[in-house]
């Protein structure tokens, strides 16, 4: 998300950064290539042309050009005005939900993700905030809509209201309505209908079910590869329904990202969540801070540590833990952990959330680093027996021959892989050792205070000032500075 922006405005910013002092004909020059960054990015023009204008205005000032450090100053007025952008007037605060059995209306054009989306939310609110939902098709146009999202459902085991042939939407809707206070629910989504286009027919079936239901949220759904088109429809959907919240779909595959900031500004509505891919849990809250922390290659440290609590079990972790603190790091303990960064996204979702981590790109692409280096990795680990497992010291020549032709790969990509374990393994023992291990663990599962000089992992607010400090250190706090490649990986899967 955001990737080409991203990179635009950081060739902007590194210029700027590097000067001394700044002219404020250097700011209103830098400001320039921003606001064509913008355009490229399919911003609006009204919203690019009022985001330079506001943000010229802060930092043309005798405050920023004669301060100590001007590039960094401008870079925080840039922040700034874009969190602004993206929040808009007032924060809308948490899904209104809080009165049971409340109706969560979901309307959008066909194709734009509707249904997958519906049931991406109902995950969420069934496994982060513990609520009882029930999901209902209205689809009585598309075939097999109805059958899409029941076996969605049964997927991430969220019930869905019996299929009943013949039945209009509104009688779906109402029907929902019953089965949703009669069953105890907490939550109620409606998936209305889509078409190709806006019409009236559309538009008069999701007024219909809106009067009957009585939505606590209505939830437009758009494609965020549509761009700029997407912001016209959630205006003539607000204009002619009433929305008020917005999910923009499809943003993994858009580098682009000028719909998201365009949407706040033009409709004043705010966008609730991101859709990131076709898995049921690919789906982000769309928080304005860290999203401008994102755009502008700050990283996003608080979104790394909550894939973590989701991926990592506090049992399993524990048990890790206990070996780590004994000096014990064996194969199966780093086939684990590279099976949990592939659960993170792998090395690219990581390093993307990484504060300055969009410039180790050509490094990493020297390195030949991506997630077929995990994945050879691992391809290896399982060609081991359990003994060499358990005991690396065991792999002679011959054994490491043989473990090479299992997996497809050369001995020296095992030797490498051998090099890195150990690396690790000592780590691990010095980790543990010097109890920084077991503070870490506490500050991430909220077992006791965050170690000294690491923020508490279970406080968004220190993990958001923890990021903006990594932009001076290039490290993470408590974990000493430099953002370079680890020392195991520098030559692992050089193409030859």
């Amino acid at each position: 998300m955001f990737e080409n922006l991203s990179e635009r405005l950081s060739g902007v910013f590194d210029k700027l950064t590097k000067q001394g002092a700044l002219s404020e004909d250097d700011v209103k020059t830098a400001l320039r290539e921003v606001r064509t960054a913008l355009l490229e990015a399919d911003v609006s023009l009204p919203v690019a042309r009022d985001f330079v204008a506001a943000v010229q205005a802060k930092a043309t000032g005798q405050a920023v050009t004669k301060s100590i450090t001007p590039g960094q100053q401008v870079v925080k007025i840039v922040h700034d005005e874009l969190q602004r952008v993206l929040t808009g007037d007032e924060d809308p605060g948490a899904l209104k939900i809080d009165n049971p059995p409340a109706p969560i209306l979901m309307v959008g054009l066909q194709g734009s993700g509707k249904t997958t989306t519906t049931a991406k939310l109902a995950k969420r609110l069934k496994e982060r905030e513990g609520k009882k939902v029930l999901m209902a098709s209205l689809d009585t146009n598309r075939p097999a809509a109805m059958e899409q999202l029941a076996i969605l459902g049964m997927q991430i085991g969220v019930d869905t209201l019996p299929i009943v042939k013949g039945e209009t939407p509104v009688q779906i809707a109402k029907r929902a309505k019953v089965q949703a206070s009669l069953g105890g629910y907490d939550v109620y989504m409606l998936d209305t209908a889509g078409r190709l286009h806006i019409d009236a027919e559309l538009i008069a079936q999701a007024a219909a079910v809106r009067d009957v239901a009585n939505p606590r949220e209505t939830l437009l759904v758009v494609d965020g590869l549509t761009g700029q088109d997407a912001v016209n429809v959630a205006q003539e959907f607000d204009d002619k329904i009433g929305v008020t919240g917005v999910v923009l779909t499809r943003m993994d595959g858009d580098g682009r990202g000028g719909a998201a900031l365009s949407m706040r500004a033009i409709t004043g509505k705010p966008i609730r969540f991101v859709g990131l891919g076709e898995k049921m849990d690919a789906i982000e809250t769309f928080e304005p801070s860290r999203i401008a922390g994102r755009i502008l290659g700050m990283g996003d440290i608080v979104a790394l540590v909550e894939k973590a609590q989701e991926t990592i079990e506090a049992e399993q972790a524990a048990r890790m833990m206990k070996r780590f603190q004994q000096g014990r790091f064996n194969m199966n303990d780093l086939k684990m952990q590279l099976d949990q960064m592939l659960k993170m996204g792998g090395m690219e979702g990581m390093m993307g959330m990484m504060p300055g981590a969009a410039k180790m790109g050509k490094q990493m692409a020297a390195a030949g680093m991506d997630d077929g280096i995990l994945k050879r990795q691992i391809a290896l680990i399982n060609s081991m027996t359990k003994k060499e497992r358990a005991n690396p010291d065991l792999l002679a020549a011959s054994r490491k021959k043989r473990i090479a032709a299992g997996a497809g790969l050369e001995v020296s990509e095992l030797n490498k892989l051998i090099k890195q374990h150990r690396q690790m393994a000592d780590m691990m023992k010095k980790m543990g050792k010097g109890g920084m291990l077991k503070q870490a663990m506490k500050g991430m599962f909220g077992k006791g205070g965050a170690p000294e000089g690491m923020p508490d992992m279970n406080d968004p607010k220190a993990m958001a000032d923890a990021a903006k400090a990594l932009q001076g250190r290039g490290g993470l706090p408590g974990l000493g500075g430099g953002m370079q490649l680890p020392a195991g990986l520098s030559g692992f899967g050089k193409k030859k």
